[in-house]
């Protein structure tokens, strides 16, 4: 069979929706993506490590909160799921959207990606497209995933395809679903990028092709490098107009109403999530093997990093000038997730937070409507348990810290009832109980 064969053969049973779809990782890209390809006709297999994963997908209940049950019940008869991994060589096309976070040094942690691809492996045959979405150092592809296909007799563009397309979801964000979010795709070769583009052109109303999978895997860092930069920049400027006595979202604020040149970027106690702390440190890594020092970006991160101590020295300053020490105090923390409106933790500031306050002394609890129990981090375990917002639990505290401005807060409530309220996000109108951090 040709070349040409194969790409038409792999085009035609798309254009048919005979193609069988694996997603390998079912978290917060891989879930929402599988749903978008059931959802379009094609028939979706899930695969994990997690059984309880694939057991909740099993009794269509999901375990993301911006993902609804309904949308399981409603893809239940072309979606299933699995920890058998054997099963990707009944597909046509395999996604992997695993994990990549970073080691303990802040170096590149590959190893769902290695891992995935080594089960992934012996099953893998001539025919398939193979497309990777987790976020990674330009040269992931090539240097990863080619070489032991290769090993085994696939040539990416002669009987097989290969591509990297960056996932860009944007978790509880109702502007923007898997399908209205443009999407790149780079090939390793032209037709792996034909192969890829038919593949998502399905379900993805904009295809954005770039010249290869590196070039593809650069964009995706570049766009959380430019927030991770920003986000740096203005909290570098809260520093400055906290000295001269300058409320920075009045000014923020003021700024945005230019039409062109500006885009505003937000302070707060600091950068979650997995892309923003994780991805910057992916591309510094890359540019010392090329003898590249990239300045700016580590600057930025510095910034970002130092941000959870700051906001708890503002709240250890506030107390004092109240005539309390910061140990012993009763302090409320509202929010622990990453991002308002999400249950997501990966990475929080808030996390951090907590550990600063609980090392020096202080008597600390939580409230978030999207994180009901902590569970262990890497920061440690927490017996915790969310607290529940009424005046008088309210007023038994300390000071409370507004830290992630989920919209379920009633503000109001908050802002009457608590003795001292230390704001990092700008949620609140200055007040005499009312420190901006």
């Amino acid at each position: 069979m040709t070349n040409i064969d194969r790409e038409k053969i792999f085009i035609d049973k798309v254009s048919e929706k005979k193609t069988i779809v694996a997603i390998a990782g079912l978290g917060y890209v891989g879930l929402p993506l599988a749903l978008s390809f059931a959802e379009a006709g094609y028939q979706v297999l899930g695969l994990d490590v997690d059984g309880e994963k694939v057991k909740k997908i099993g009794r269509r209940e999901s375990y993301i909160g911006h993902v609804s049950k309904n949308r399981l019940k409603d893809a239940a008869a072309l979606f299933s799921a699995t920890t058998d991994f054997k099963l990707a060589g009944e597909a046509d096309a395999v996604i992997i959207c695993v994990p990549t976070p970073l080691t303990a040094n802040r170096d590149p942690d590959l190893s769902f990606v290695r891992g995935t691809l080594e089960s992934l492996l012996p099953h893998l045959k001539e025919g398939q497209l193979l497309s990777l979405e987790s976020t990674t150092y330009p040269g992931t592809t090539t240097e990863i995933l080619r070489p032991p296909l290769e090993a085994r007799g696939l040539i990416p563009g002669k009987n097989y395809f290969l591509v990297y397309s960056p996932e860009r979801e944007d978790p509880a964000n109702p502007d923007f679903r898997t399908q209205t979010i443009p999407k790149v795709l780079g090939g390793a070769t032209p037709a792996c990028a034909r192969a890829g583009l038919a593949l998502y052109g399905k379900i993805i109303a904009r295809m954005v092709p770039v010249s290869s999978p590196e070039a593809a895997e650069l964009t995706k860092l570049l766009e959380n490098i430019y927030r991770a930069v920003n986000i740096g920049l203005v909290n570098e400027l809260k520093l400055v107009a906290d000295g001269m006595g300058l409320d920075i979202h009045e000014v923020i604020n003021a700024a945005a109403t230019k039409p062109f040149g500006f885009t505003p970027f937000y302070p707060g106690p600091g950068i979650g999530g997995h892309c923003i702390p994780v991805d910057p440190f992916y591309l510094t890594w890359k540019a010392r093997a090329y003898g590249i020092h990239t300045r700016f970006i580590e600057l930025a991160g510095e910034i970002n990093s130092g941000m959870p101590r700051h906001v708890t020295e503002k709240l250890a300053g506030a107390l004092n000038e109240r005539g309390m020490p910061l140990k012993g105090a009763k302090i409320l923390l509202l929010g622990m997730a990453y991002k308002k409106n999400v249950e997501d933790m990966r990475e929080s500031p808030s996390l951090e937070v907590l550990k600063i306050l609980l090392d020096r002394g202080a008597d600390v609890s939580y409230s978030d409507p999207h994180v009901p129990e902590l569970p262990p981090t890497r920061r440690g375990s927490y017996n915790l348990t969310s607290e529940p917002l009424t005046p008088e639990n309210l007023e038994g505290f300390d000071a409370v810290m507004m830290l992630t401005n989920h919209k379920a807060f009633d503000r109001e409530l908050i802002l009457r009832h608590s003795k001292l309220l230390v704001d990092t996000r700008g949620a609140f109108p200055a007040g005499p109980n009312v420190v901006k951090a």
